[in-house]
């Protein structure tokens, strides 16, 4: 019997669930399961920039939907804030390499932040989360599905405490403040970043950079954040790790096991709390 050859699409989806069953899949259903991320009818736009991780994260949930064992949809969306016609074009081409039935809506984003001179990529952000709840919302979504994975959880963490004094994280959910029944997953949370770029190359996939017109000509990255801040903290990380194997773990597993008891202070629901304000009340305890 002459053996099947298969598409390239039927590669890159065989290469998911077998090459890299490990190293994506297993972590994508671990975080489904984990954090409760997905519910039956649930609505999920999932929201494509062009890159490497979002381009995942819509194949993952097509393989998702040929396997669960309960019914919800999935709707692939991508929000061209305003592309250059070359990064446009490469999104377009690898929508149709990877066979993903994305909505394409276009805004003017970029040319409304471009004539923006204090705190553009702030503004930018803003407008770009808010146009995507709000297509979200047309296309009768309850929650939309962005594709930071583990690596950005990790730099945000350690970017908090550096640069901004703060102990706080990139949740795997939260709520919308402005949108009411709508929430924000982050389904690749448990995915490392190295993984996915060896699957890209695995597959001889090209995806684009942040295709931001602003960040071209400055040391900001995708957020609004300082670029350089940014490699300075993974190239941290990236040492740390060098030297110890599991410091990447630790610092992850640090970010749900904060021992309030031994805090100077927190802040809960807006509300600052120190640890004076009982301190007197628990008595003497061991050191």
């Amino acid at each position: 019997m002459a053996k099947r050859v298969l598409t390239r699409q039927q590669e890159i989806e065989r290469s998911i669930i077998s090459t890299y069953r490990g190293k994506l899949w297993a972590p994508f259903i671990s975080a489904l399961k984990d954090y409760e991320l997905l519910k039956p009818h649930d609505k999920v736009c999932v929201c494509i920039s062009g890159g490497k991780d979002s381009m995942l994260m819509a194949k993952l949930f097509q393989e998702l939907k040929k396997h669960s064992d309960f019914d919800f949809e999935v709707k692939y969306l991508v929000m061209n804030p305003g592309y250059n016609d070359y990064n446009l074009q490469v999104i377009k081409n690898n929508l149709e390499i990877l066979g993903i039935p994305a909505e394409i809506h276009n805004t003017d984003i970029f040319q409304i932040t471009n004539n923006i001179t204090e705190s553009p990529c702030y503004l930018c952000a803003r407008m770009r989360r808010g146009a995507l709840y709000r297509i979200a919302q047309d296309m009768g979504c309850n929650k939309i599905a962005l594709g930071h994975h583990y690596d950005d959880v990790i730099e945000t963490f350690m970017m908090s405490i550096l640069n901004n004094g703060s102990v706080q994280t990139m949740l795997p959910k939260l709520h919308s403040e402005n949108y009411g029944g709508m929430e924000v997953i982050r389904p690749l949370y448990l995915i490392r970043q190295r993984d996915i770029i060896t699957w890209q190359n695995f597959n001889n996939l090209k995806f684009i950079q942040c295709a931001c017109r602003f960040t071209e000509s400055t040391s900001l990255d995708k957020d609004g954040n300082s670029a350089s801040k940014r490699l300075e903290t993974r190239s941290m990380i990236a040492q740390l790790e060098k030297e110890n194997p599991v410091v990447v773990k630790n610092i992850f597993k640090a970010q749900s096991n904060i021992k309030l008891d031994m805090l100077l202070g927190y802040k809960k629901d807006g509300v600052y709390h120190n640890f004076l304000d009982d301190y007197e009340s628990k008595g003497t305890q061991e050191e």
